[in-house]
């Protein structure tokens, strides 16, 4: 790191458990951030004020007026622009130093592959059933740690998959595809606008600590927090090893 690096990552320097090689490790790195909406919208601002090197930003969606309630990468002035190109410019304001890459569609097939194969950490912070399990896929196949989070209504959700680790289990492990699994969208059921934020930072909190190699990741655990109760519960997870996604490692 520079000397102008050396000062703004200063206060995670001063970390013993980051320190100067945590957070060298935190500018060398790629990392993919798949949805910018509610929970990538905080979830990348942490990660690029923290200084991570690259940041690969995914979503096909474009910023709607509806999404300014709790989106707060986007702006008034980004109804109508791509979330990703509004994104890029919000994180370019936040820390120059940081390489953004827009990718513009919905990450699938070969691009979704080729994305968590050249990322050091993957965050889901996608809306549906169908991208989580298929980004999951990907991270079992190319051993990459997914840090996977949810928010509806006053509810959030966090866990940690690191993949890397032959006793980690997986998203599909906790919901098993092809279920039968309520689909629970925002647009249907409203969703409190603070909630995406914890969410959000939680999930980058431990995107960086995997990075910097610090504390204990929550793999193994579910993380579950009801805002209208003010009440977090932690429900432990084991893998499956009849998993079908990641029973064969």
């Amino acid at each position: 790191m520079n000397d102008d690096q050396l000062l703004r990552y200063s206060r995670h320097i001063l970390l013993p458990q980051i320190g100067i090689e945590g957070q060298d490790a935190i500018v060398a790195a790629r990392v993919l951030v798949v949805g910018a909406g509610g929970l990538g919208s905080p979830a990348a601002m942490y990660l690029a004020a923290a200084g991570v090197g690259t940041l690969v930003l995914a979503d096909g969606d474009t910023v709607d007026l509806t999404n300014l309630q709790r989106q707060i990468l986007h702006s008034q002035e980004s109804v109508g622009r791509l979330k990703v190109e509004s994104g890029r410019d919000s994180l370019a304001r936040l820390n120059p130093e940081v390489r953004v890459v827009p990718v513009a569609s919905r990450l699938e097939g070969a691009d979704l592959d080729a994305e968590v194969a050249a990322a050091d950490v993957v965050l889901d912070c996608s809306d549906n059933f169908a991208t989580r399990h298929a980004i999951n896929r990907a991270c079992v196949a190319h051993r990459k740690p997914l840090v996977s989070g949810a928010a509806v209504r006053f509810d959030g959700q966090v866990s940690v998959f690191d993949l890397r680790k032959d006793e980690s289990p997986c998203y599909h492990c906790l919901f098993p595809e092809g279920e039968d699994v309520e689909e629970v969208r925002c647009a249907v059921m409203g969703v409190f606008a603070p909630i995406t934020g914890i969410v959000g930072a939680i999930q980058a909190a431990e995107a960086l600590k995997l990075l910097a190699g610090c504390g204990e990741p929550m793999v193994g655990r579910l993380l579950l927090l009801d805002a209208l109760g003010a009440d977090w519960r932690t429900i432990r997870l084991g893998r499956d090893p009849a998993c079908p996604v990641c029973g064969s490692r």
